[in-house]
């Protein structure tokens, strides 16, 4: 056993470190705003009822998505651990080890897949940038693209590489330089994207269907699609917050910094609705089955939509180097629970931790993005290795990792604790829904989201 294991680092000793509350709220921002508000909020919406959508899931991360971030972030601020120390340090029972392995492996499965789409967003922006519009928006080009497994994987490669040098760098100097950069150009191109797209000819159609909510459109479907949207955008559940939270100090207001991530994701997931569903609807005219096209929408709709647009090749980069933004900051804090959890439980140098989470990289991302190429014919439970890491963790492991805190909190910390922590710097307006949500209605709604998405997989209901 080395000297750094048999002495480990107290909590908080040589963590990294935030310079401030901006930094951390544009670093959890980062987090939150990705490829949940982008790629997937849009199709989401328009699937299951445009604006009654919206205002469910609006409720939600007013209410479940508010209780879970100031629980995770305050639980890392209070033990200055990353997810499997914070757990740790409220006892070593069978119970709390789970609970804090869970939250810490989930985001090593997620970025090893995450960062092969963000490499099919790098080709699309290259292709974009070559004025390759009109090829893009051509019946069975992602398709023929994907099954390349050598230009899937260069790219998947090229975006990890992207993602490690910012790691590399701190959390300070990597981390938190790369948010407060690429968080407002990923606004302002927003901003940009959608202006163009609600101005197009018969547009405001799609707006209307996005913003209105309408009682015909309003099923139990669309509750159970908002929670799980809600759950994949903030970054819930993931390891991120704790490890997050353990990086900022005792005087950083938790409640109100919620508050601004709360705003930031739900306004970048208003303006991926507002970039995607009108302009789909201008282009097909209202036709509901291409705005439900699905996951789809972003790689094989969208591209036909900005080759029927005058501004086609300017449009495209502009949301694909948006898209590529959302998807570095997202992929950045993956990497960066995952680093830090090594760091702490393994007791090793940043640098040889990332090289361990290399391997990890290599390993399960070549899988996924071979998987739709020359691994085509190994399926897990019916699905590709990209589908089937993508279920595993959103729809079972994130459920029960929500679950683990949930039980944490109510079962072994309790609320006084928690309430001291978050009182040493916040008003905590939003105490008594804090309490009564969490103790009452936070573990029912998760568990909502992991028996609808067992049930999915079993044929016994359509999400």
């Amino acid at each position: 056993m080395s000297e750094s294991s048999q002495h480990p680092r107290p909590a908080g000793k040589g963590r990294g470190r935030f310079s401030g509350r901006i930094g951390y709220v544009l670093a959890v921002a980062g987090s939150a705003v990705g490829l949940g508000n982008i790629w997937r909020f849009p199709y989401l919406a328009a699937k299951y009822g445009g604006g009654m959508f919206l205002l469910v899931y609006l409720i939600l991360v007013v209410t479940f998505g508010y209780v879970l971030i100031v629980s995770e972030t305050t639980l890392g601020r209070m033990t200055r651990k990353s997810p499997v120390g914070a757990f740790r340090s409220f006892g070593d029972k069978l119970s709390l080890r789970f609970g804090g392995w869970i939250n810490a492996v989930i985001p090593m499965l997620i970025v090893p897949y995450y960062s092969v789409i963000g490499g099919w967003v790098m080709k699309y922006l290259y292709e974009y940038l070559r004025g390759n519009a009109v090829p893009l928006a051509e019946d069975g080009y992602f398709s023929t693209f994907i099954s390349n497994s050598a230009v899937v994987e260069f790219w998947f490669v090229v975006f990890a590489a992207l993602v490690f040098f910012t790691i590399l760098a701190g959390v300070k100097n990597g981390v938190e330089k790369v948010s407060k950069i690429l968080m407002p150009l990923l606004i302002l191109l927003a901003i940009f994207v959608t202006i163009y797209s609600v101005t197009r000819p018969g547009a405001m159609e799609g707006v209307k269907y996005f913003l209105i909510p309408n009682l015909e459109t309003f099923s139990w479907m669309t509750v159970v699609a908002a929670m799980g949207q809600m759950f994949y955008s903030l970054s819930i559940a993931m390891g991120i917050l704790y490890t997050y939270g353990s990086y900022i100090g005792k005087d950083v207001d938790i409640e109100h910094s919620t508050t601004q991530v709360e705003f930031f994701d739900t306004g970048v997931a208003l303006l991926g609705g507002l970039m995607i569903i009108p302009a789909v609807f201008a282009f097909s005219g209202g036709n509901m089955e291409t705005l439900k096209a699905g996951p789809s929408l972003t790689f094989i709709t969208l591209p036909k939509v900005f080759a029927s647009m005058g501004a086609g090749t300017a449009i495209g980069i502009a949301f694909f180097l948006m898209f590529l933004f959302a998807a570095l900051t997202s992929a950045i804090s993956l990497l960066e629970t995952s680093v830090s959890t090594l760091e702490d439980e393994l007791h090793w140098s940043r640098p040889k931790c990332c090289l361990v989470m290399v391997v990890v990289m290599l390993t399960f991302g070549t899988a996924s993005s071979l998987g739709y190429g020359v691994w085509d014919h190994f399926l897990l439970f019916g699905m590709q290795f990209l589908d089937f890491f993508d279920f595993l963790t959103n729809s079972i492991m994130m459920p029960i990792a929500a679950l683990a805190t949930c039980y944490l909190i109510l079962r072994v910390v309790g609320f006084a604790r928690m309430d001291a922590e978050v009182e040493r710097s916040s008003q905590f307006k939003r105490k008594k829904l804090y309490h009564f949500f969490l103790k009452y209605l936070a573990p029912i709604c998760v568990s909502i989201i992991l028996l609808s998405s067992i049930a999915n997989v079993l044929g016994w209901i359509s999400l």
